[in-house]
């Protein structure tokens, strides 16, 4: 006789507690399945993707990143919030260039971003002006390019004029 078959586990069932937030459900609205009276479902949209063109005021630099909230996003770049990307710790402070909105999810917004950061590195750059304003042309050609390749109909392209 093996020690299994003279010990059987026995698993002692038990009943979940309650979801942070939930009342105890009764009896009767667990057997119909029906939430409890008064309960509202939560129907809150997911937040906005958005991609976003950073350039620094001190030196030739620019920064593309993703996120839902840009404002937010920006003061952690400034350093008034911790967060911000390590990257873009040398060009402060920073301010908007360009904005990209109406990205489904997540991975449509990183993918647009993925393929624009790909596109500005491989494009030629003019050494010839070493001002912002061509390193901001380079980035807005890569974004042309990025367009011609990807469905960009459903967005929405907001440059600034600083």
């Amino acid at each position: 006789m093996s020690l299994t078959a003279a010990f059987r586990a026995t698993k002692i069932p038990r009943a979940l507690p309650p979801k942070c937030g939930e009342p105890a459900a009764s009896s009767s609205a667990s057997a119909s399945g029906d939430p409890p009276p008064g309960a509202v479902k939560s129907t809150k949209a997911p937040p906005p993707w958005c991609v976003y063109l950073i350039a620094s005021s001190r030196i030739r630099r620019t920064y593309v990143g993703v996120t839902t909230d840009f404002p937010r996003r920006l003061r952690q770049h400034n350093g008034e919030l911790k967060g911000g990307a390590k990257a873009s710790s040398a060009g402060r402070p920073w301010n908007l260039a360009c904005l990209v909105e109406g990205f489904a999810n997540r991975s449509e917004a990183c993918e647009f971003e993925s393929k624009w950061k790909i596109v500005s590195r491989k494009i030629a750059r003019k050494r010839t002006e070493l001002s912002m304003k061509s390193v901001l042309q380079h980035r807005e050609a890569a974004l042309s390019r990025v367009e011609t390749f990807m469905d960009c109909s459903h967005l929405k392209i907001k440059w600034q004029s600083s």
